[in-house]
């Protein structure tokens, strides 16, 4: 088996020589590569490798793409060893006539559109294999993309498939992310519909409470595991000091509704996991590790948005109870049903005292394409985004669309339009991080020919700081006030969420990016545009947070969330990174 010792001494020829095959016909990658040596790990020389390709121009990436054949392509000698094994184990050589006919047609579309193969990883991300119908089906929604995504994301599958043939070389198997994959598709069985929907106590939800709880028992050996009184699952894995302070840690369990399997969930694993290895080892750390799977952050069920964590920090609120569902089901009844006592007294329990505390820190999907884009794994959060959230109403007169001219008109949906438009263009020129979404649009009662006399929409502003979140926040009200005016409108606005920045603590914040240098990675920082219970948090204890990349262009909220196992094995190593050094800190080893 190769080794990175064995690539480091190599001369460059040599060098280039041992990873021929990595990328298809492509030596020159390996070529620019071999200057960034020495690398430190497996994971330095992927990225090195990338970097290569990333910094090579368009010409020179397109002749990368067009080395790999098109899929289940008959023309065997078009294949190297390589292709020729990856396509067979997905199948691809076993297609019936009506796959072959299918592929063919789409390879025929695909170059015509964009003129290229359609690239694709077929071992997939846990790199067992995809099916031929996931393929199938991956290749047609690809078809319908943009030029520019579809050439990245080409390449960003063959980084996918040059890194799994990478591991095959070096002998290396991510049996940490392949746990982590593997528990997030096994708790992604519990759903409430087809995709992937999980909101606050329901049913799925339960289930998913119930088997988290097995596993911390069974499979990872916590001393202390419950649901708590709000459904946060809480797993406690006690110091051998008595009376030791505690590290907080976790990520949330529920979902958005048609959502992926790692929002949330990817921090909670990594962490059960984390505590599985030092259970084998029978290690203990000089102070109490403290994983909690959070109820609910998403705020689906209820408009109640960071329920679980809110419940520590001392700020659950009591009104939350008398929420009511689409069914007419008030939250209080709801906890009832799953067997919460559903009172204040049980919940303001649930309060932690930062003095028994040493911080928080958040393991999370990044949830954007920042990372993907720079081909990095791991990612450093510098801060949370600030936010403020509102449902919306314009009204005017609905009229008939035939007969009222358009100087007459008062419009709710126009004056609605005309804000996004105002949002867009505000956000998008600022100097900060600033940014602003209109989530949901509708006309109540509309028809296609009646003006719309009502228009009722969703705002979401967000900035890096509090200052650049307000001053948005005041432009977009006044923009409302004055478009609103001019047209004879009226207009609401309902505020449901705000939250204010939260800036990662310096001293936790430069321990991720230490663990994230011990696992052969550079370090990069980025803000958080997402809120993440890290901020709620935030106001009771000293938090940070390390980013993980996401598959399919970073996409989140969406069946499409991906992560790799081998993605899922770096965050693993990194908290392990994490634990370690901090438990040097405490000036006694793991």
């Amino acid at each position: 088996m190769l080794s990175i010792d064995q690539l480091n001494a190599a001369s460059a020829a040599e060098f280039v020589q041992l990873l021929a095959g990595t990328y298809e016909h492509s030596p020159w990658v390996a070529e620019r590569a071999a200057s960034d040596r020495p690398f430190a790990s497996l994971a330095g020389l992927k990225l090195a490798l990338a970097k290569a390709v990333r910094e090579a121009g368009r010409d020179q990436q397109l002749a990368l793409i067009r080395a790999h054949p098109e899929l289940a392509v008959k023309a065997a000698q078009t294949l190297t060893a390589e292709s020729s094994a990856e396509q067979s184990r997905a199948g691809l050589t076993h297609c019936t006539p009506a796959e072959l006919a299918q592929i063919q047609r789409l390879n025929a579309d695909y170059a015509a559109k964009f003129g290229w193969p359609f690239i694709l990883a077929v071992r997939g991300p846990r790199g067992q294999g995809l099916s031929r119908a996931e393929i199938i089906g991956n290749f047609a929604r690809r078809l319908h993309g943009h030029a520019d995504y579809e050439l990245a994301e080409c390449l960003r599958n063959i980084h996918r498939i040059a890194e799994l043939r990478l591991n095959d070389k070096f002998g290396f198997t991510p049996s940490l992310g392949n746990q982590v994959w593997d528990w997030a598709e096994a708790l992604a069985e519990h759903s409430e519909a087809a995709e992937l929907t999980v909101t606050y106590l329901s049913d799925a939800h339960r289930a998913c409470a119930a088997q988290l709880r097995d596993w911390m028992t069974q499979d990872c050996g916590f001393d202390e595991v419950g649901i708590d009184t709000v459904g946060n699952v809480v797993g406690i894995y006690r110091s051998e000091r008595p009376n030791a302070r505690r590290l907080l840690t976790g990520s949330h369990y529920d979902t958005v509704r048609r959502a992926g399997k790692y929002d949330g969930r990817l921090g909670v694993l990594v962490a059960m996991l984390c505590v599985r290895e030092l259970h084998k080892a029978g290690r203990r750390l000089p102070f109490d590790l403290e994983v909690i799977a959070f109820a609910e952050e998403e705020g689906q069920r209820y408009k109640a948005t960071f329920l679980g964590s809110s419940a520590l920090t001392g700020e659950f609120n009591p009104a939350w109870l008398g929420e009511v569902d689409a069914d007419g089901i008030s939250m209080a009844d709801a906890m009832r049903h799953a067997g919460l006592p559903a009172t204040l007294v049980s919940i303001t329990a649930l309060k932690r005292d930062p003095a028994h505390y040493l911080g928080f820190v958040e393991l999370h999907i990044e949830q954007g394409p920042l990372l993907t884009e720079l081909d990095l794994p791991l990612g450093v959060v510098t801060s949370i985004n600030g936010s403020v959230r509102y449902l919306g109403e314009v009204s005017g007169m609905a009229a008939h669309a035939g007969t009222t001219p358009m100087d007459r008109r008062r419009d709710a949906a126009c004056a609605v339009a005309e804000l996004i438009l105002y949002v867009e263009q505000r956000a998008g020129t600022h100097k900060d991080q600033v940014v602003g979404t209109v989530g949901m649009l509708e006309v109540p009662a509309g028809s296609i020919n009646v003006i719309p006399g009502r228009c009722r929409f969703s705002l979401d502003l967000r900035a890096s700081t509090d200052a650049a979140r307000d001053a948005l926040d005041a432009d977009v009200r006044a923009a409302l006030a004055v478009i609103c005016q001019r047209r004879g409108l009226q207009w609401r606005l309902t505020p449901t969420m705000k939250a204010d920045a939260a800036p990662s603590n310096a001293a936790w914040q430069a321990r991720w990016e230490a663990a994230v240098t011990a696992v052969g990675l550079p370090v990069h920082r980025l803000p958080s545009g997402a809120g993440h219970d890290a901020m709620m948090l935030h106001r009771l204890l000293p938090q940070a947070m390390l980013f993980v990349r996401g598959g399919n262009g970073g996409i989140s909220h969406n069946p499409l969330e991906q992560v790799s196992n081998d993605d899922a094995e770096l965050a693993v190593r990194a908290f392990q990174q994490l634990l370690e050094s901090f438990a040097k800190e405490n000036h006694e080893p793991v």
